[in-house]
């Protein structure tokens, strides 16, 4: 049978579905954090007819003749910075609305993404859906357990598509708090905690070294789902989706029920794109394993990104580091200071010679973490890793790396854990044209795919349009 036919067959499988109460493609784009989903991006996928999804996390604001105003501070304690911050996420969120809403022209549906854990999410989710009233018809929620999303949702008439990483976790969810919103559920998006990039949602009881495969995932989700009556509700594939071909067999299928993939990669290479051309071409020589499932995030979440010079400075932390005690204990009998006033730290001998090692590399301050560890790093990055702490404008509800909380006291009661970092200066960085190679480069574990597919054949980037007119061939 011919090629053409081979897709067109593939297209008549592929079916539609409904999502925040209309008819699309199956085809979601992904939310991706700090301006790498904007409107221009949501709108471009809305009007082919899939469904677009802007970042509401920290989104992009433009002057009238549309020059960016970044991110700035005034304020300097924590909480003065972090309400600045909300104002200014608010902001942008409302403007990415209204330029998708242009785009669109009434097609498809526009959708924003938040982070249930980012600092303030309550607050600039309910503001955000107040100014923008009419222009938003989702909002996709993950990054912890959103309960309160389907009261929030009903309130102002949008649908909520909460993302979970499996069928124990919706179900918390739907007994706590959604049976009582179930009319405005729009969908479950199974984000799969191996496959997908940026933050994933690994527990504790798995592995993040022996993936897992979604196909029983999701039916056990399913049968989750139809045991309260949503037969009908799309399940949204978030992570792995590279070639729709590859997962024909989900389709049709009543173990699985109606579905629709959600592309969070293939979207950064298109025209529509905000992120700098360095990012894209880094994208298109990616080999296999480049992507790195790691633990640095201050989030406390495992993530998937690029393994690049940011990712290995954070992975030589984790490994020139000891334990140590404040007292003479057992082992623990070598003395070494510590600080500026040079403070000795009790640690086991063996690790003392190491110690000396890595300071002979220029390795020579010892800084302490919550864990009765301390890591060794060179002075600048020391001095770096202090700025970035007391800079920290709380855009997260909880974080490791400066011990700011978004609540209560402010505080979450351990000490700054510099093995991680500041999430917010890094991905703002790297969005507005930084080296890619030295800031965190969130990516899905498909993302070599780019180099050996031929649609990207001699560097070609696509718009959004052609993008999704081409997942719709099945490849």
């Amino acid at each position: 049978m011919p090629q053409a036919a081979l897709k067109h067959t593939f297209r008549d499988k592929l079916k539609n579905v409904i999502i925040s109460g209309v008819e699309t493609f199956p085809i979601v784009e992904g939310g991706k954090g700090i301006g790498v989903t904007n409107g221009r991006t949501a709108g471009s996928f809305a009007a082919a007819g899939a469904v677009g999804t802007f970042s509401g996390v920290n989104a992009d604001t433009y002057d009238a003749s549309g020059t960016l105003i970044p991110y700035a501070y005034k304020g300097t304690t924590r909480r003065d910075r972090h309400e600045e911050l909300i104002f200014q996420s608010v902001r942008g969120a409302v403007q990415q609305a209204k330029i998708a809403t242009d785009i669109a022209q009434g097609h498809g549906r526009i959708h924003m993404n938040v982070l249930w854990e980012m600092g303030g999410a309550e607050r600039i989710l309910k503001e955000v859906l107040e100014s923008a009233r009419g222009l938003i018809h989702g909002i996709t929620c993950g990054a912890g357990m959103p309960y309160r999303l389907g009261e929030i949702a009903e309130h102002y008439g949008v649908y909520y598509h909460p993302i979970i990483s499996s069928a124990r976790a919706f179900n918390a969810l739907w007994k706590r708090a959604y049976h009582k919103t179930a009319k405005w559920l729009g969908s479950v998006v199974y984000e799969d905690p191996w496959l997908a990039g940026g933050h994933n949602g690994l527990s504790n009881a798995e592995d993040p070294e022996k993936p897992q495969d979604p196909y029983p995932r999701v039916a056990e989700l399913r049968k989750t789902m139809n045991g309260f009556g949503l037969q009908e509700m799309p399940i949204i594939m978030a992570g792995g989706a590279w070639h729709l071909k590859e997962w024909e067999h989900w389709l049709d299928n009543p173990e699985i029920g109606p579905i629709a993939f959600q592309f969070g990669t293939r979207p950064i290479l298109t025209v529509e794109s905000p992120v700098h051309d360095d990012w894209k071409k880094k994208l298109m020589v990616l080999k296999e394993g480049d992507v790195f499932l790691n633990n640095f995030s201050p989030t406390g979440f495992y993530s998937s990104a690029v393994n690049n010079d940011f990712i290995k400075e954070l992975r030589g932390r984790g490994e020139r580091q000891i334990e140590y005690r404040m007292e003479q204990e057992g082992l623990f009998s070598e003395p070494l200071p510590v600080g500026a006033r040079g403070r000795p730290v009790f640690v086991q001998a063996d690790d003392k010679v190491r110690a000396d090692a890595w300071k002979a590399q220029g390795f020579t301050e010892a800084m302490k973490t919550p864990d009765s560890t301390l890591i060794f790093v060179a002075p600048s990055k020391a001095n770096q890793i202090l700025v970035d702490q007391i800079e920290c404008m709380g855009c997260l509800s909880h974080c490791r790396f400066s011990n700011w909380k978004d609540h209560d006291d402010y505080t979450t009661g351990k000490k700054a854990d510099p093995r991680s970092f500041c999430i917010q200066k890094t991905l703002q960085d790297i969005v507005h044209g930084q080296p890619v190679d030295h800031q965190l480069m969130f990516s899905g574990h498909n993302a070599y795919r780019f180099a050996g597919d031929p649609f990207y054949a001699n560097g070609f980037i696509p718009t959004v349009k052609q993008l999704v007119e081409r997942i719709l061939t099945g490849y």
